[in-house]
């Protein structure tokens, strides 16, 4: 003890004599500036706290495209850590897949190889076995959620000795010290029995205890050492595939480093920025870049818009869109709608980015955040998405809770995709949700939850300040460095040529604007209110004008105008198949009244009802108004439907007195009964027409029939038909409905009109 003691008290004076002389050099040395060594360890210090990473995510098969990607992203992740001197972490997030063994084993060469000097982290979000397990052997550390699991590589089937030997060797390594070859056989061979020890090492007082994983063998080569052993437990039985879940690995000090139940957590155990988070498709690659704008109200007609422009861009093999919007909101449904699909695009490893340089409000901010990446200028301002609906008195008035459900049920789910804090999100459409800063206890991680997220949490996260721009009767609303500060979106920029920058988009290169083309803009103009009428208008003259006028022109004039009203409606969003279907029944029905049952009346009004009905549907979102905004577009829409029908009769009647006396279209149409004739016209009796005269054989056999008696065959309601000799006549009654087999007897012929009456 003595001499310890005086061992001690002498490396002591050391020190303080070393320190001294440090002194004394420092002093001598002046206004010198520190020598590249003294610097080194600031500059260690500096890349301990500014790390740099990114994430990559592995799924499906291993094949040349992905080995190429995650090479790309590696060696180019790698290249700038040793270039800015920071530490470089390469995150792979490995999801189930079947792969060859050759294609694992390549890329795991590489990861254990290649980029040595970065450090690689497996992530396991949910269950994984089969070769795929390779890949995160070969990582420096691996983290799991609590409840996923790792293990089984051979699946039952044993794996081939080369393959096996290559596993071995992988891990002997020992890139990750949490994995040793007892473990890893344990994975590879469901007949290896895998245990852990704890043994008491050193004599006291400087004893310590160690766990270890070793196999049935390797525990009697401790016993057969003398070894102290403490405690032991088979993790592994014989026979039972290696599966070990997170949180029992943890439990255990084995397999991995820690338990992260999102990425976010474990960027915040990497100390990674939010950019590493975000994957490109291309990486290592410029990536092909497209704008679509969204600016102005957001309704229907600009929800199909963006949706052709997103089709048409991922159709062109685009992989980074950027939505650049400026819009004070709109229809809220309809941004969820919009939203939706922007979010579902990363399924189609199409990075999607939302550029706000003035601002995202209302409808707009929900559009923003299905997008994976946020960016604003600095003073642009994005939220105040609470719904608002037109009271009583035409009054603004919040909307219900239970109107603005399914907005909060979005922001939900988009929240946990893109990796944001959704009571923020939430305290955009709710006026009284207060959010607070919160700190996990165990991680450290900062975030933004309500008070009842809080409390479901059972004191994982500790409360901290209120956010001051939520509750209080104020719709959260920020501006871009504040949204950057609540973890809402990016770090702020100047202009779009900052952000191109920031995306990966060589200066040099041009981002094209998806515009509207023709087919875009003729659907805009056919939306309009005087369209509708128009072609309405049109659609029911047509009908008029191929009746009196037997052509086929005219019924196809009136096919393409209500073809056009229904295919401008259906691209608009406004028009579905409910709505074509009740205007080709009602059309149906139509038709039955004009040429099988004539003057029944039952199916001309259907069909007209149906008709007017399915026309004013599509013009709307709805059938049933529920707001006044609601009652205000009905009124718009039956005021054109009403318009379209008032021009129709006005130009019928026109039709029916003028044309008759207009040169050239005289011969259109006959002259109402009783009408003059011309003065101008020649006169000439019948009697002293010449044997040579035209004799017009179509009415010289209508004014045959007029005196003719036949009998009815069917009940003249007042249509019917009836037996005139040896001929049946489609006739009509002149007055009250004839009973069958009664008799008739034809008292005028118009046209294709045979008029009867009932005689004793």
């Amino acid at each position: 003890m003595r001499r310890w003691f005086e061992t001690r008290t002498f490396r002591r004076i050391n020190r303080l004599y070393l320190v001294a002389i440090a002194g004394l050099l420092y002093i001598q040395g002046g206004a010198e500036p520190p020598t590249r060594a003294q610097e080194a360890p600031a500059a260690k210090e500096a890349a301990e706290a500014a790390p740099i990473g990114q994430f990559l995510t592995i799924s499906g098969t291993v094949d040349d495209m992905l080995f190429g990607r995650v090479n790309r992203s590696a060696l180019a992740l790698q290249s700038r850590a040793q270039q800015e001197k920071r530490r470089g972490v390469l995150v792979l997030e490995i999801l189930p897949g079947s792969s060859p063994f050759h294609q694992v084993l390549g890329l795991a060469r590489f990861l254990s190889t290649e980029v040595s000097s970065l450090t690689t982290v497996a992530y396991i979000p949910e269950k994984l076995t089969g070769n795929h397990v390779v890949l995160a052997l070969a990582c420096h550390e691996i983290v799991m959620r609590p409840d996923a699991e790792l293990g089984d590589v051979s699946l039952g089937t044993p794996l081939d000795p080369d393959e096996q030997s290559f596993v071995v060797n992988l891990v002997n390594r020992r890139h990750n010290r949490k994995v040793n070859e007892a473990l890893a056989l344990g994975m590879l061979d469901r007949q290896k029995e895998v245990l852990w020890v704890q043994v008491e090492m050193g004599k006291k007082p400087n004893e310590s205890r160690e766990s270890r994983v070793v196999s049935r063998s390797g525990y009697d080569d401790l016993a057969k050492a003398g070894a102290q052993i403490l405690d032991v437990k088979t993790i592994k039985e014989a026979g039972s595939p290696g599966v070990f879940s997170g949180e029992r690995a943890r439990g255990y000090n084995i397999l991995v480093m820690n338990t992260a139940q999102s990425r976010d957590e474990v960027a915040t155990l990497y100390r990674l920025p939010r950019e590493a988070m975000r994957e490109n498709a291309a990486t290592g690659e410029a990536p092909k870049a497209v704008i679509i704008r969204i600016d102005n109200m957001i309704d229907p007609m600009l929800e199909q818009f963006v949706l052709r422009q997103i089709d048409r861009a991922v159709g062109d093999g685009t992989n980074l869109i950027i939505f650049e919007i400026d819009s004070p909101g709109g229809y809220a449904m309809i941004s969820v709608h919009i939203s939706d699909a922007i979010s579902e695009l990363s399924r189609k490893k199409v990075r999607t980015v939302a550029w706000v340089p003035k601002k995202a409000l209302s409808a707009a901010a929900i559009i923003a955040s299905g997008c994976d990446e946020i960016y604003l200028h600095g003073d642009a301002i994005i939220g105040d998405a609470g719904g608002i609906e037109i009271g009583r008195g035409g009054q603004f008035e919040f909307a219900q809770p239970k109107v603005m459900e399914p907005v909060r049920r979005h922001l939900e789910n988009v929240a946990e995709k893109k990796h944001r804090p959704a009571a923020l999100l939430l305290a955009m459409t709710d006026k009284d949700l207060e959010v607070f800063c919160v700190t996990n206890r165990d991680t450290g991680t900062v975030t933004y939850m309500t008070e009842l997220q809080i409390h479901q949490s059972n004191g994982q996260w500790i409360k901290g300040d209120v956010v001051p721009e939520s509750g209080r009767n104020q719709l959260l609303t920020v501006n871009g460095r504040r949204a950057h500060e609540l973890q809402l979106a990016e770090t702020p920029v100047r202009d779009f040529d900052e952000l191109q920058a920031r995306l990966g988009i060589p200066h040099d290169v041009t981002v094209p604007t998806s515009t509207r083309t023709w087919v875009d803009s003729l659907i805009f103009t056919l939306n309009t209110g005087w369209a509708m009428t128009l072609l309405c208008l049109l659609g029911f003259m047509g009908i008029y004008l191929e009746l009196h006028f037997p052509s086929g022109a005219f019924g196809i004039m009136s096919c393409v105008c209500f073809g056009l009203f229904f295919w401008s409606r259906f691209l608009g969003g406004t028009a579905g198949w409910l709505e074509i279907v009740l205007f080709l029944l009602g059309a149906g029905c139509v038709a039955i009244e004009i040429f099988v049952v004539p003057g029944v009346g039952v199916f001309g009004v259907s069909g007209a009802i149906l008709c007017g009905f399915s026309l004013i549907l599509a013009t709307q979102t709805f059938v049933i108004p529920h707001s006044l905004a609601d009652v205000e577009q009905l009124t718009k829409s039956m005021a054109a439907l009403c318009g379209a029908i008032v021009g129709m009769v006005v130009i019928a009647a026109l039709i029916s007195r003028y044309l008759p006396s207009i040169p050239l279209f005289n011969d259109m149409v006959l002259a109402p009964p009783g009408s003059a004739a011309s003065s101008s016209e020649p006169k000439l009796r019948p009697d002293l027409a010449g044997e040579g005269a035209f004799i017009n054989p179509v009415l010289e056999r209508d004014q045959a029939l007029v005196g003719k008696q036949g009998t009815a065959m069917t009940v003249l309601r007042p249509a019917g038909k009836a037996q005139l000799g040896e001929d049946f006549v489609d006739v009509i009654s002149d007055g009250p409905f004839i009973s069958a087999g009664r008799n008739i007897e034809v008292v005028e012929v118009s046209g294709n009109r045979v008029i009867v009456r009932e005689v004793g």
